[in-house]
């Protein structure tokens, strides 16, 4: 095809890029051959014209078509190249969110760096099985291909996983263990997969560790084989470890860490057993704290800690061996803190007693001294002499490091051998799938001898890859007869031969290395003068004689020749390892005893990695005469033969390969670095297999997938009814280079881009299609729309003209109009403004002169007051006068006489002061004092008789101012009279001026009356319009209030209907809840049943067997084991008195290893039934609550939930006994070790055999006891629970008729206050109501408690009556009740005693008991009768007997008896419906109606259920005869018999079936006459009398009732293992409607190999499928409700099945899909509608499945699509929905991609939804089974026994 074809406008192509290594661009203009330039126009809109290279003129490459890119498949790009590669990886990862891509065989798997859930065990189940072309790509897919290929192919496989540090190797190694150890599971009892699993975290603590690339990474390779048996189960394993990175132990750069193991013993130090080891922080020892970064973020080292010797406990490692291990590492770690001092440059020595030494001394148990001397000496041999030479500082730090790193190897090397150990299998392996978790090419700034050996490695595996993926080729090729051409791959044979031929790198390093005064340097002059210039691969850098460059498959790459002698020869000193193997310490010369080469360890490098093989069982011991150059094996001589048996390991197997990548260097999740991506590509091998495949004919399509994809180029008479040759006519039209493809058998082959241009041409076929409809039906539309709007327009002008003229006239009238009402209107204001005014001027004047008037009289009165105030101002301001010269005078008196005081003061003081100086200087101055007292005394004498002087003064002062007073009071009374007189006078003057106004008032109020008059006129006519306009307005206000009632009152009817249906499922999901958990119970219970008589079984064919071995079991019996546990505990107890007559020779001993896993069962079921009953008790007491709250709940519910709490209590009673027996043994075992423990006589043998007799008696009569405490109970609670209900309710139609009835306004504003307390009083009384509820509950709770005492002491009188005979228990129990009754009586008349309506209905419940307890005596009183009755016609029959029947009866009637025909009628009317058999016959009876009945015979020739209704009139006469054993012997044959068919025909369906209906009938029979009221509401009269009359059998009601449970479970087992393989292939592969799927390139995926030779199943074998199942349910005679149970579960699987596999398949991920998925589920729906099974509730079970494909097809642009999304999928969770839209995938390119802004806006509106994060359904799933009575309308006695039965040793009754 030419290049002008494919290189025109608009065509996309990748152009090189320096940032994004490749960017796309778009071609501006067609390109023609000759031009040099290409016009490009890159994605961000920038114009780039690009230079083609003159010399070879290599365009660029092309971009795939979009609905290309994103696939499962690399090889499915039609376009292979790098940038095609690198796009498809980074939309996948990037967009999608999927970390997993398929490169042809190769699985390319890209490091998230995030924890995704899609490691889970559901996702392990759904790829189990599966084709690996048919999922998407996973780890699990590639394991599941292998797995598969070891079982058809008869060969060992390998996984090779391998990548860069940190690009996730040893993760995917782990699922891929995981994987195997899931679906394989174990060949024996000791769980190998469980110890395979466990060795991971052994290995990842002692050989991984944190580097700056990875926080896990694996410093070591590894290849573990996985062995298997015949039946391809895990048996063992086995490790083989590469190159152990020793140097990390002595150093670590900068932020990363040693080996984990270190760490976690640091944090684990102060652990009581770890104090020895005297540990302490990581930052305390040399060797761990060199980089810097002790703690990785996330991980807690003391669970590490403890996570690693959980997993060394399980694979067998001792503790006093883990005790060594950490010994020994801490001896390294101490050791490592040893420091030297140097005395000169050539010797040092070591600190005395030196603390880190005397540790490791200790720790190591080896001699101070002597391993402080050797640390600092070495011993020198010559041929005559030894000499011992001190060593440098430098010497003796390396030396110590040298030590420690081989001590640390030795380690490793012992623990796996440990581990291999653990994990070997005595058991011969059938067959191996090895995982190889090894490194990848590796290329530093500096390269040493570990990148050299790494990269050898990785040349070896690439030259392995190559050749495979050649020889893959080939043969597809040769199977299609496709002429073969020779393919030029890029073969590395060459490099290989560079490094390990003779004279290579290795061989020249080995011989420098046996030279004595070899060094580095020399040894890189010989590499120059060997291969430099002589081999093309081998380069010598420009600026060095020390380096060496070889050209890999990768990469070329620099090594520097520093180090390699030392590295190569890893040496360690004779005499220190002599010294670590004299240890007292045990384990320690352990290491060392397969190492006798001590001059120089060849296991261990000095600074790089130890090569590790398998270490053979028993060590070899060496021959005196080996030499010692044999034991100086070089690490890379070791290192070449290790690599040599891996790869001949890998050539015996069939390889797989994971390449995992690792998209950026800094750990950012889902972020992806274009140039590391590409930089791995090359290196991992990927982009060669691209080259390969794209160098072949690398797209491959089958005729039917072709013509199918590209059916619209073909013309009508294209198309032949030969597909094969109308794809080859097609094609030789449509590509004309016939070099282009080529035609295979089934196939067609085509060259890199053809694919490209056919789906151009298909595109560019349905554009011009497209266009064309477009056209066409625009075209339509538009004329349509042009006669729409014309024929529109006419109308609205033909409406508007009429519309002007009616206005227009409307117009005319209301000018009219107008005028007039002007006229009157003007008039009428002028004359209204006249009157206004002329009113306003008559009150303005009479205002104003009023006003006028009053001012005069006012001045007048201002007048004379002024003159009284004056007066009386004048007389105050002469007395304020006066007054204030008074105070004056008397101040200044003040002062003079306080001025004379002072001074007085003064001349005192100074005279004081002149005499105390005088004092002092004259001491006899005393007399002088005596006279100046003597005149003090004198002084105050005078003093106080003038104060008597001035006492009198006071007195005469005081009765002069009382006479002044009275005066003055006589004058105040005068003027006080004369203030009277004036007033007098002012209040004659005030009254006549009011007179005046009074007068004046009158006149006025007499003109505003009339005034008044006129606008109370205008007034009441006011208020006549507002009062109607009121009254209109009431009228609306009632019809809107009626409105609200009635709404209001729709309301709370229809919330409280909806409370109450949300109540009612919220109760019956919790009832399913607790029914799913009682099954899943039962369900295990029964296992154990089922495991103990396997054991039964083993133990009575060992005694059979001469010799010991194994027998396997049957396969069903195994699946049953495995996933079948339901039984039931009365057949066991019965049957084990059966167990005990067994004839000593079948008894053996007891296989101990099985008792041990029962017993570790039986705990775990211990633990499950403690969790599973607290979670009982919450449920049961939420019930109670809900009780209380929900009065009208009904009945029935309730009875079923006591029905199952007492089934739940009945198991775990049994569960109790079981443990309990369980111990017995254990304790009669653990007395006596011989093997004869068992043997028939032994201890204990009699005690189990003693306990199971005692357990099944107390088992009888503990139910006796149950079933009397439930009646009792029963019957307690229906008479506590009230009768009466109260209503609360408003009754919404008798308001809306008040209200109706209400005409008056008055009454309207009264109804509208009346509603409104209305609402109060209805707020109130749903308070009051709240509370009463919630009081009602406490009762309640109060109620239960009594009634629990009360059932403890029924037990007591239970226990009481038991051990009295059968009419005193009666009487006894009588009496009781009578005791109660009165009791009870007494109390509730006390408390009822203040309210009588309580007592009155206590008092009718009451008496209903007591009508209750009559009916019961009266029935026990017919029983009586009935039974003495019984007993007289026996004694008349013995006694007929004894004297002879013949002397009664005449000859004439002995003739004619038998030929009377009147007497045959007689004898079927007298027919009671029973059928009589001999003791004996019992086991025939089994025999033929259960264990040896062909189900089709009796479903097509009999009636349905025939032997559930045979078995039950057995069971009639046994109870007829009241034989109790009878009865107990035929019901347990009968179950036992069951279970024995269903365990040998459990895998047929129709056996399942039929026996599900025949228990179910037998079930339904008992009930049905079992003489209960509840169950005999439909019987007939006849029917009645059939019902049992000695026994009660509910207790094996329950025993069926669980059997038939265990029947149904495996009956959907049954039908899941027959739809299981349909499924997918009719529902999502399988084209229904033809032509609407497009199919899409696959790629290499769809593998010969891969694909079974199965028929293709469609969607109408499902539903033939569904048709069986149904008429063979019908058939049988099955209840239509669980035929409705069975057909809502399988469609439950079909839809789990489905949307479980559409998640996990991007490919069916599109719109048309979507359709075909509806169709399908319409299909499913018209045949439950044929079937009217509509309302079974299986149309439920495919919402989820339907709303995935309505996903599919909506619109998913918009925010709008996004909200419409999230309210359709409301059953899908928010991961599914999440997961759908990521795998969108167009199928043509008119589709559009999810975008990833839509996918995060789903994300965000879906993240309050609470549901489970799982994403897949869980398909294994069965739903609660329930069983609803079902009565036959059947009379018993005319069912006929058919002879084909063979049970003619029956006879009727």
């Amino acid at each position: 095809m030419a290049a002008s074809e494919l290189y025109t406008k608009f065509a996309r192509v990748w152009i090189p890029d320096p940032e994004e290594v490749w960017k796309s661009a778009e071609l501006l203009k067609d390109y023609k051959p000759g031009d040099k330039v290409l016009l490009l126009r890159l994605e961000e809109g920038k114009d780039l014209e690009y230079r083609l290279d003159p010399k070879t003129k290599e365009l660029p490459h092309l971009r795939n078509p979009d609905i290309l890119v994103g696939e499962n498949d690399l090889t499915a790009l039609s376009y292979l190249h790098e940038p095609a590669v690198l796009h498809n990886l980074r939309v996948r990862f990037i967009d999608s969110k999927l970390i997993y891509t398929y490169c042809g065989i190769v699985l390319v798997a890209i490091n998230p760096y995030e924890q995704l859930p899609i490691y889970g065990e559901d996702i392990i189940n759904a790829y189990s099985g599966q084709n690996m072309g048919d999922m998407d790509p996973h780890i699990f897919a590639v394991a599941e291909e292998a797995y598969k290929q070891m079982a058809r192919d008869e060969r060992n496989q390998s996984i090779i996983v391998s990548g860069e540090s940190g690009a996730g190797k040893t993760v995917s190694a782990k699922y891929a263990m995981r994987y195997f150890a899931t679906v394989s599971g174990s060949a024996s009892e000791a769980n190998v997969e469980e110890k395979v699993l466990a060795s991971n975290p052994i290995m990842e603590s002692i050989g991984n560790a944190k580097t700056t690339r990875n926080d896990n990474s694996s410093r070591f390779g590894k290849y573990i084989e996985i062995g298997f048996d015949k039946r391809y189960r895990i048996i063992g394993a086995n490790m083989r470890t590469y190159l152990l990175e020793k140097s990390r132990v002595v150093f670590q750069a900068e932020e990363e860490r040693n080996y984990h193991i270190f760490y976690q013993l640091c944090a684990s130090a102060k652990l009581p057993e770890f104090k020895m080891l005297r540990l302490g922080n990581a930052n305390n020892f040399h060797y761990t704290k060199q980089g810097g970064s002790p703690v990785i973020e996330g991980v807690d080292d003391t669970k590490e800690m403890a996570h690693t010797r959980q997993a060394c406990t399980l694979l067998g490692i001792s503790e006093s061996y883990q005790m060594g291990i950490f010994r020994i590492l801490a001896g390294i770690l101490h050791l490592g803190n040893v420091a030297f001092t140097s005395r000169d440059s050539d010797s040092c020595t070591i600190p005395p007693k030196h603390e880190p030494l005397s540790i490791f001394s200790d720790l190591m148990g080896v001699d101070y001294e002597e391993m402080c001397h050797w640390l600092c000496h070495r011993k020198l041999a010559t041929a005559t002499e030894t000499y011992i030479k001190p060593i440098s500082k430098l010497q003796a730090t390396n030396a110590r490091d040298a030590l420690a790193k081989h001590i640390y190897a030795k380690l490793f090397s012992w623990i796996v051998d440990h581990v291999n150990q653990a994990l070997h299998s005595a058991v011969k392996q059938h067959s191996f799938i090895g995982v190889l978790d090894i490194y990848g090419f590796e290329t530093f700034e500096i390269n040493s001898f570990e990148q050299f050996c790494i990269n050898y490695a990785n040349e070896k595996l690439q030259q392995q890859f190559n050749m495979h993926v050649f020889k893959l080729e080939q043969e597809e090729y040769m199977k299609e007869q496709i002429p073969w051409t020779l393919i030029d791959f890029y073969d590395n044979q060459p490099c290989i031969n560079l490094i390990e031929s003779k004279l290579g790198i290795l061989d020249l390093l080995d011989e420098e290395c046996k030279m004595p005064k070899g060094t580095d340097d020399t040894w890189a002059q010989k590499l120059y003068n060997t291969h430099l210039n002589k081999c093309a691969l081998f380069e010598k850098p420009r600026l060095s004689n020390k380096a060496f460059i070889i050209q890999h498959f990768a990469d070329k790459v620099e090594y520097q020749c520093e180090g390699f002698l030392e590295k190569n020869k890893d040496t360690v000193f004779e005499e220190q390892i002599k010294v670590l193997k004299s240890s007292k310490f045990k384990m320690l010369p352990e290491l060392f005893q397969d190492d006798e080469k001590a001059i120089s360890p060849t296991s261990a490098t000095s600074s790089g990695r130890t090569p590790l093989t398998r270490t053979p069982a028993k060590p070899t011991k060496g021959r005196p005469g080996q030499t010692a150059k044999e034991h100086k094996k070089t690490v890379g001589h070791q290192f070449r033969n290790s690599l040599h048996l891996l790869m001949e390991t890998l050539n015996a197997t069939t390889p797989h390969y994971v390449r995992c990548i690792k998209p950026n260097d800094f750990k950012f999740p889902f972020t992806f670095d274009e140039k590391r991506a590409v930089q791995q590509l090359r290196a991992c091998g990927v982009l060669e297999t691209i080259r390969i495949s794209a160098a072949g004919f690398p797209s491959r399509w089958t005729y039917q997938e072709f013509f199918s994809r590209y059916r619209v180029l073909m013309k009508q008479k294209d198309v032949l009814s030969d597909r094969k040759q109308t794809c080859k006519n097609v094609l030789e039209k449509l590509i004309l280079d016939k070099d282009k493809y080529q035609f295979g058998k089934t196939k067609i082959f085509f060259r890199a881009g053809q694919v490209a241009y056919l789906e151009k041409l298909r595109a560019d076929k349905l554009r011009a299609a497209c266009i064309r409809i477009q056209k066409t039906i625009r075209g339509w539309l538009l004329r349509k729309k042009y006669l729409r709007m014309r024929k529109a327009a006419i109308t609205v002008q033909r409406h508007v003209r009429g519309y002007q003229a009616r206005c227009y006239a409307k117009f005319l009238r209301r000018t009219k109009a107008a005028t007039i009402i002007q006229k009157y209107w003007r008039m009428y204001i002028v004359r209204k403004r006249y009157k206004i005014r002329r009113s306003a001027t008559i009150v303005l004047q009479s205002y104003l002169r009023g006003y006028l008037a009053r001012n005069r009289y006012r001045k007048m009165l201002r007048e004379h007051k002024a003159v009284i105030i004056q007066k009386w101002v004048r007389g105050w301001l002469a007395r304020m006068h006066y007054r204030r010269s008074m105070q004056a005078i008397i101040y200044l008196q003040c002062c003079f006489r306080r001025m004379m005081a002072k001074r007085e003061l003064k001349k005192l003081k100074i005279e004081a002061r002149s005499v105390e100086r005088y004092k002092k200087l004259h001491i006899g101055m005393e007399n002088k004092i005596m006279q100046l007292q003597r005149k003090v005394d004198e002084q105050n004498k005078d003093y106080k008789c003038l104060m008597e002087k001035l006492t009198n003064l006071e007195g005469i002062y005081t009765s002069e101012t009382e006479k002044l007073r009275s005066d003055l009071e006589r004058l105040q009374l005068s003027e006080e009279e004369a203030k009277i007189a004036t007033g007098r006078v002012l209040s004659l003057q005030e009254e006549i001026a009011k007179l005046r106004k009074d007068l004046e008032q009158t006149q006025s109020e007499k003109k505003s009356i009339e005034e008044r008059a006129d606008k109370y006129k205008q007034e009441t006519e006011q208020l006549v319009s507002s009062l109607k306009e009121e009254n209109t307005l009431l009228k609306q206000e009632k019809e809107t209030l009626n409105h609200l009632i009635v709404e209001q009152a729709k309301e709370m009817t229809e919330t409280m209907e909806k409370k109450l249906v949300e109540e009612t499922k919220q109760l019956e999901l919790d009832l399913n809840d607790e029914r799913l958990r009682y099954q899943n119970l039962l369900n295990e219970f029964s296992r154990l049943e089922e495991r103990y008589d396997d054991l039964k079984e083993e133990m009575t064919l060992m005694v059979n067997v001469p010799k010991p071995g194994h027998k396997r079991t049957d396969s069903t019996h195994s699946s049953n084991e495995s996933e079948y546990t339901f039984s039931s505990e009365i057949a066991e107890t019965e049957d084990m008195p059966l167990r005990t007559e067994e004839p000593s020779e079948k008894k053996v001993p007891l296989d101990m290893s099985l008792f041990l896993k029962l017993q570790k069962r039986v705990t775990e079921l211990e633990q499950e039934k403690q969790v599973m009953q607290d979670e009982l008790d919450r449920k049961e007491e939420q019930v109670l609550r809900s009780k209380a709250k929900e009065e009208e709940r009904p009945q029935i519910r309730g009875a079923e939930l006591e029905y199952e709490s007492l089934k739940r209590q009945e198991l775990e009673s049994e569960n109790k006994k079981l443990k309990n027996e369980l111990n017995e043994l254990r304790k009669a075992l653990s007395e006596k070790s011989a093997p004869e423990v068992t043997a028939p006589g032994a201890p204990a043998y009699r005690v189990l055999m003693e306990q199971l007799t005692s357990v099944s008696e107390e088992l009888d009569v503990r139910k006796e006891e149950v079933l009397i405490l439930r009646s009792q109970l029963v019957s307690q609670k229906e008479a506590i629970q009230p009768k009466d209900d109260k209503n609360t309710m408003t009754d919404s139609t008798i308001l809306l008729e008040d209200v109706q009835k209400m005409k008056d306004k008055g009454e309207i504003a009264q109804a509208y206050i009346g509603l409104k307390e209305t609402n109060r009083l209805l707020e109130s009384q749903l308070q009051s109501q709240k509370r009463s509820h919630e009081n009602e509950a406490e009762a309640l709770r109060g109620e239960i408690q009594s009634l629990k005492e009360e059932n403890n002491r029924q037990q007591q009188l239970l226990a009481q009556n038991l051990q009295l005979p059968p009419e005193a228990r009666i009487e006894a129990s009588l009496q009781h009740e009578i005791t109660r009754l009165t009791n009870e009586n007494l109390y509730f008349e006390e408390l009822y005693a203040d309210d009588p309506k309580k007592y009155q209905s206590y008092r009718i419940s009451l008496y209903k008991r007591m009508i209750d307890l009559m009916e019961q005596l009266e029935k026990q009183d017919k029983t009586v009768r009935k039974l003495k009755k019984q007993l007289k016609v026996f004694a008349k029959k013995i006694g007929e007997l004894e004297v002879g029947q013949m002397e009664n009866i005449s000859p004439g009637q002995i003739i004619d008896e038998p030929i009377r025909p009147v007497n045959i009628p007689r004898k079927e009317k007298d027919f009671q419906g029973m059928l009589e058999y001999k003791k004996e016959d019992e086991q025939k009876l089994v025999k033929n109606l259960i264990l040896e009945l062909k189900p089709r015979g009796v479903a097509v020739n009999l009636i349905p259920g025939l032997p559930a209704y045979i078995l039950f009139m057995c069971v009639r006469h046994a109870d007829y005869l009241n034989d109790d054993q009878k009865v107990r012997s035929l019901l347990t044959s009968t179950i036992n018999s069951i279970k024995k068919v269903l365990k040998k025909r459990g895998d047929d369906f129709e056996t399942v079936s039929f026996w599900l209906s025949n228990t179910c009938r037998f079930l339904h029979c008992l009930k049905q006459y079992s003489g209960e009221e509840g169950f005999m509401k439909h019987n007939t009269s006849r029917q009645n009398e059939h019902c049992l009359t000695n026994f009660d059998l509910a207790e094996y009601r329950q025993v069926l009732s669980d059997l038939a449970i265990q029947i149904y479970q495996q009956l959907v087992r049954v039908l899941e293992n027959i739809l299981q393989p349909m499924i997918v292939s009719g529902m999502l592969e399988h084209e229904t409607i033809q032509g609407v799927s497009g199919v899409k390139p696959t790629g290499l995926r769809k593998r010969t190999s891969s694909i079974a030779d199965e028929g293709t199943y469609t969607l109408d074998s499902i539903l033939r499928q569904l048709n069986s199942f149904h008429s063979v349910l019908c058939q049988h005679g099955m209840d239509p409700e669980l035929i409705k149970q069975v057909v809502k579960q399988m469609f439950y699987i079909v839809g789990a099945v489905t949307l479980n596999n559409l998640l996990l398949r991007k490919d069916m991920c599109s719109w048309s899909k979507g359709m075909q998925i509806r169709y399908n589920v319409s299909q499913l729906e018209e045949w439950l509608r044929d079937k009217n099974l509509m309302n079974s509730g299986a149309k439920e079970t495919l919402e989820p499945l339907i709303q995935a494909a309505q996903l599919l097809q909506v619109k998913k642009k918009t925010d709008d699509d996004a909200e419409a999304i999230c309210s359709m999928c409301s059953a899908l969770t928010t991961a599914q929905i999440v997961k759908v839209l990521n795998l969108y995938t167009p199928v043509n390119e008119f589709e559009e991609r999810v975008s990833v802004s839509f996918i995060r806006t789903i994300q965000m509106r879906l993240r309050d939804r609470k549901d489970s994060p799982q994403l897949l359904m869980d398909a294994k799933h069965i739903f609660p089974v329930t069983f609803p009575f079902n009565p036959s309308s059947l009379a018993l006695e005319t069912i006929q026994i058919p002879a084909s039965l063979g049970l003619g040793f029956i006879s009727r009754v």
